[in-house]
């Protein structure tokens, strides 16, 4: 997973409002007590990242991929 997948992924379960004021103030234990954004810069891979978030906001299991989207040609 790239940090753009893991910005996609959060736009869109929180929209792309929330989605950056939950990743700079929500802490995460999963990536070492540190907020979304503080984690991917120390380089914690996104993926982690993007579980840890949908861990703490109970985002359940079968809307972790995001959304489908059409296959572009």
């Amino acid at each position: 997973m790239r940090n753009s997948d893991f910005w996609r992924l959060m736009d869109d379960e929180f929209g792309a409002g929330y989605a950056h004021v939950l990743a700079g103030s929500a802490v995460l234990a999963a990536v070492g007590g540190r907020t979304a954004e503080e984690a991917l810069r120390a380089g914690v891979h996104p993926r982690s990242v993007w579980l840890a978030v949908c861990e703490l906001q109970d985002v359940p299991p079968e809307r972790r991929l995001g959304r489908d989207r059409p296959i572009k040609d």
